[in-house]
């Protein structure tokens, strides 16, 4: 265990091409979670907490780490399993995370491990589960089925994010520009998903959706086979870079390397924040990188390229 505590920071450093690793934890069953290790900062003994007034009893206190106030999240209770009682909060550990320029913090009962592994390993939930549930990916370890959670919906849920647009930026003519141009967004995470198609399309744009890194390069390669100017049926490609069987990453560098598709603009959107590298969306090709979710943000980058193309 110690040995987990102490390397998680040095381990958010990594990022490979198409590979990942997960730390592994536990709620109140057998069943183990996964979490990539990218998005934690630290995990540690879960200290005295601080009761706050609230709502929703998902958000069981505030914790005081290292000269910050952070709140902590029940995540059993986040995914409507029962809650950790307050006599037990002393004997659970604090995954302390970074999602959408947001600090929190998640109550688990245990960590294992963390494991290294290739995100073609990682795989969609099967459809036949439905859409009301909070996973994102499934992957098979040692014979046990590792589920790994949505945490952008838990948090949507928790924190609900308007997807409208300011007025001075949406305004009536660039509605009537942005009209004729098409966006293409890739992510896994539904609540994204949704949360980009209702702020593009409140600017006018055509959105077409891909759930995956692999499920995007098929749909550019098919238009491409069909001779199909892909740089210029897209306006741009918003990506995820955390995803099943492909990552934003190898997705980007599978563009640029396919001349007919190669002149298309990639941004490279998503909820890491912090300590986020930079130097690898360069690296791989991207035009740019975007922290989720701001509807405003998002719609300056379009904006943005929808009057560098104009200028043509």
């Amino acid at each position: 265990m110690s040995g987990i505590l102490d390397s998680v920071n040095l381990r958010t450093q990594m990022v490979g091409q198409n590979r990942l690793e997960l730390l592994l934890f536990g709620l109140e069953t057998s069943q183990c979670y996964g979490i990539n290790v990218f998005k934690v900062r630290e995990v540690l003994q879960c200290p005295e907490l601080t009761e706050v007034p609230r709502k929703t009893s998902v958000i069981k206190g505030m914790a005081h780490i290292r000269g910050e106030t952070i709140p902590v999240l029940d995540l059993s209770e986040a995914i409507g399993r029962p809650p950790v009682p307050a006599e037990e909060e002393g004997g659970c550990f604090l995954i302390v995370a970074e999602y959408n320029k947001r600090t929190l913090a998640f109550l688990v009962r245990k960590v294992d491990r963390i494991l290294n592994t290739n995100w073609d390993q990682i795989m969609a939930p099967p459809a036949e589960i439905g859409s009301d549930n909070y996973l994102t990916a499934v992957f098979e370890f040692e014979g046990k089925l590792i589920e790994i959670i949505d945490v952008e919906q838990i948090l949507a849920d928790i924190y609900p994010a308007s997807t409208d647009i300011s007025g001075d930026i949406a305004t009536k003519e660039m509605k009537t520009k942005a009209e004729q141009y098409r966006v293409m967004i890739c992510d896994d995470s539904q609540v994204a998903r949704n949360q980009m198609i209702r702020s593009l399309e409140g600017l006018g744009l055509k959105v077409t959706v891909a759930n995956n890194g692999r499920q995007a390069w098929q749909t550019l390669k098919d238009l491409a086979d069909r001779d199909v100017d892909v740089p210029d049926y897209f306006l741009m490609l918003i990506s995820d870079i955390e995803m099943p069987e492909m990552d934003g990453y190898t997705l980007t560098s599978m563009v640029r390397s396919d001349t007919r598709m190669d002149k298309l603009h990639v941004i490279l959107h998503t909820s890491l924040s912090g300590g986020f590298n930079v130097s690898m969306v360069k690296k791989v090709g991207a035009d740019g990188f975007l922290a989720k979710f701001n509807p405003d943000d998002l719609a300056s980058v379009v904006v943005k390229r929808i009057n560098a193309v104009n200028k043509h």
